[in-house]
């Protein structure tokens, strides 16, 4: 009798104690340097007129190649019945000096925390917006040409320039092939619930060889909320788009630098692809527009007003010589309208790129982008080209070579 109540109170012992789920977490990184030439680099604007000449740089990819070097955490823990919370803290950094990416941002990719379920999930922090869950895989640079791949200066944000803070994401799970997301970003303004506000929607569908996406970003004094959200940028006084350069430093972003002052930014964008074998045809457009120019969001001395619309059209193919040689080309036009009289813009991009495996972990990469710029940019000159992630060029014209190597773990 002693023996069976003894075993019984063992049996209920064990019972009491706490049963915990499963949980993981993940250090994940990529590291990506190379060697980068561009045929004419700016150095500074004498007189109005930029100043520069050809540079090579070794450099990290955050900026020119393939992928920013960065490493990361991820986690997740079963909660039951399906529920899993889950967080991600990903820091970007500079493999060539090893100092903090993301304008000094400890982790500025990524860094939020939020609940799954096998409907979809909700996030709150740092994030990435629809339109770079959605329509980024169609264009050159968001498939095989990363950032200098990009459409001039990044205009349209299709290559992760900026994230989004003060962010809460719904994003479903695919149904059917179909999945959609919306994002909220707060603007923390007292007494004013929609100044620095962004919000943004997406969608997208996948099923055999097609794939559409498309998505939409709305972001109120982009000068602030937009451009201005990380450790190394100003408030509403100051330019956190870029700058007119001086005599010792270079023009930054002058495809757009000159409409800080715009109270709206809206991006409009849409994408497909179609896999044909070993090939793949995409497709993808964007409408910018900086909207409201002369208001009170940002710096404004070339004195505009109005709207200033760019619009972007990029068709690129890649194709896969072999499993290990991946092969990529890309043609992007874009066109800006007259903003205070001027004869507008346009910018002609041609992408070719050449991947190969080393290893599943490992690949090296040649990547070459020539760019012509035609008309009168932001800045108010005569429009220079300017190659994303490259100091702009000095003249109407620009090319940029990449050779690199990149490991992901």
């Amino acid at each position: 009798m002693l023996r069976r109540q003894a075993a019984l109170g063992a049996f209920a012992a064990f019972l009491s104690v706490p049963v915990y789920a499963q949980s993981s977490v993940t250090l994940y990184g990529i590291i990506d340097i190379g060697l980068s030439y561009t045929n004419s680099a700016q150095t500074s604007v004498v007189r109005g007129t930029p100043q520069g000449g050809s540079q090579f740089a070794l450099t990290d990819a955050h900026a020119t190649g393939l992928s920013g070097s960065r490493w990361g955490l991820r986690g997740s823990e079963d909660l039951g019945g399906g529920l899993n919370a889950i967080f991600v803290l990903e820091n970007g950094f500079l493999a060539n000096t090893g100092a903090l990416a993301q304008g000094g941002a400890e982790f500025g990719r990524q860094a939020f925390v939020g609940l799954s379920n096998p409907f979809g999930r909700v996030t709150l922090g740092r994030q990435y917006d629809p339109l770079i869950d959605f329509v980024q895989p169609f264009a050159a640079s968001g498939s095989w040409a990363g950032y200098m791949g990009a459409h001039p200066d990044d205009l349209d944000n299709l290559t992760n320039t900026n994230r989004i803070n003060n962010a809460v994401k719904i994003t479903t799970a695919k149904f059917g092939g179909f999945s959609a997301g919306a994002l909220y970003s707060f603007g923390g303004v007292p007494g004013s619930t929609t100044q620095n506000q962004i919000w943004a929607l997406g969608a997208g569908y996948t099923g055999g060889s097609f794939a559409f996406g498309a998505g939409y970003l709305n972001a109120r004094d982009p000068n602030v909320s937009f451009y201005g959200n990380t450790p190394n940028k100003g408030t509403a006084t100051a330019n956190n788009i870029g700058s007119a350069g001086s005599s010792t430093s270079p023009q930054s972003y002058p495809v757009y630098a000159g409409y800080a002052s715009a109270k709206t930014l809206e991006i409009l964008g849409a994408g497909a692809s179609y896999t044909l074998g070993s090939a793949v045809f995409s497709l993808a457009a964007t409408n910018t527009r900086f909207d409201h120019l002369g208001s009170a969001s940002g710096p404004n001395p070339l004195g505009y007003s109005g709207n200033a619309v760019f619009t972007s059209y990029d068709f690129n193919v890649r194709y896969n010589v072999t499993p290990s040689l991946l092969l990529g080309s890309g043609f992007d036009y874009t066109h800006r309208n007259s903003v205070k009289g001027d004869d507008g813009a346009k910018y002609l991009q041609l992408d070719l790129a050449a991947d190969y495996l080393l290893s599943k972990r490992t690949d090296v990469y040649l990547l070459t982008v020539l760019q012509r710029a035609l008309g009168t940019d932001s800045l108010g000159q005569r429009a220079v080209a300017s190659i994303a992630g490259f100091s702009p060029s000095a003249t109407d014209k620009q090319i940029g070579v990449r050779l690199g190597i990149r490991h992901k773990f």
